[in-house]
């Protein structure tokens, strides 16, 4: 039986500017990326239960290294460098955008992205993006419609339906999954420690491989 991770036992353990820098490949990692406002920060704050993890920077785009949480020796969240809003060059972003990419294509210890979009804005451009550098490279996806707060249930709802008829007719149903979620309300944090603990606590990690019968 797989044991379910405790989300409230994440700390910060590192930050680096590219994968380069990023800490050795043991064991397993779920990254979380978005625009600037996409809340990404309180999303993670909020699974987490510790509003002082990741920095919520009241001038989005400030956040632009790759940072580190340990959950356990062999378990991380990694909170990627939000993107689209910040007063920075084109220089700047185009190497942000080429360390996004890299991080996405090559980290071996990466097992999902958890891909942040405001409901009231879904699947803009660096949206894309992000989902197809993933999904080529079979990189599982799941899309956090956030701010689900901000409609109805009703509006919401239809929000989320429009994602997943967009997700189906692109062929990415198979890798790609969606859901509501609001920091404010706390709405949607079961299921999306749920998904993560499939990425970092599969089953099959679990079974010890014994040594064959001579």
């Amino acid at each position: 039986m797989t044991t379910a991770i405790n989300f409230h036992k994440a700390k910060y353990t590192q930050s680096a500017p590219s994968i380069r820098e990023c800490p050795p490949e043991d064991g397993v990692e779920v990254a979380f990326a978005g625009r600037s406002n996409a809340g990404k920060s309180s999303a993670i704050n909020t699974l987490t239960n510790n509003h002082k993890l990741a920095r919520v920077s009241k001038t989005p785009g400030r956040t632009q290294l790759i940072n580190f949480f340990e959950l356990s020796a062999t378990q991380r969240l990694v909170d990627l460098p939000g993107y689209g809003y910040a007063k920075v060059s084109r220089e700047q972003k185009e190497l942000w955008q080429r360390h996004l990419s890299e991080y996405l294509r090559e980290r071996q210890s990466l097992k999902g992205l958890v891909l942040l979009m405001d409901i009231r804005h879904p699947l803009q451009e660096f949206d894309t993006t992000m989902i197809n550098w993933a999904t080529d490279s079979r990189m599982p996806v799941h899309i956090l419609l956030t701010k689900a707060d901000k409609l109805s249930r009703g509006q919401a709802g239809s929000a989320l339906m429009g994602v997943k008829k967009e997700i189906k007719n692109a062929g990415l149903g198979d890798l790609v999954s969606v859901q509501t979620f609001s920091s404010l309300k706390n709405t949607g944090v079961d299921d999306l420690k749920a998904k993560l603990q499939g990425w970092l606590a599969p089953e099959e990690l679990l079974e010890v491989d014994l040594p064959a019968a001579e």
